[in-house]
């Protein structure tokens, strides 16, 4: 038997008040809730040591990843991090002051303007994806790979369901 956690100390409250009712959601809920918020904690750990907050890792991770040369129509970026256009321009004018995006006219419309990665917004989203993926891959290390599998397999499932 695991041992006892928190979530089975706050279950066996209810047990004992209310033993009608059906725990096990409840008590996986609250266990998925306390991971989610180790592991954000964990990971802003990092972006905040490079002198990011987790939005702005967010903008230019997406920038990175679209390919060279590493630009984006706001709207599309806003899009494809699910944010507001307030809360995209907040995020660019941020990170436009650091010197890690431009903002640039869009060569097929002057009167539109793309988000671009700097050179040293490149080389910072490069150093700063490492050190996130080696973070995140050690809070799974715990796991063996089928554990990891399984985990990965059911988040899918689940996530696919609760999407559509």
């Amino acid at each position: 038997m695991d041992e006892p956690d928190v979530v089975d100390a706050i279950t066996a409250q209810w047990r004992r008040e209310r033993p009608e009712l059906e725990l096990e959601a409840m008590a996986l809920f609250g266990r998925l809730g306390r991971l989610l918020n180790l592991a954000t904690a964990r990971i802003e750990s990092v972006f905040a040591a490079h002198g990011l907050q987790r939005g702005e890792f967010d903008v230019l991770a997406a920038l990175r990843r679209s390919g060279a040369p590493y630009e984006l129509n706001p709207s599309v970026l806003a899009a494809t991090l699910m944010l507001s256009r307030a809360g995209m321009t907040g995020r660019i004018d941020r990170l436009e002051s650091a010197g890690l995006v431009e903002r640039i006219a869009d060569r097929a419309d002057r009167r539109a303007v793309r988000v671009a990665l700097t050179e040293a917004g490149r080389e910072l989203v490069d150093t700063v994806v490492v050190a996130h993926t080696e973070n995140e891959t050690a809070m799974l290390s715990v796991l063996d790979p089928a554990d990891r599998d399984a985990l990965d397999r059911i988040a899918r499932n689940l996530l696919r369901e609760w999407e559509s």
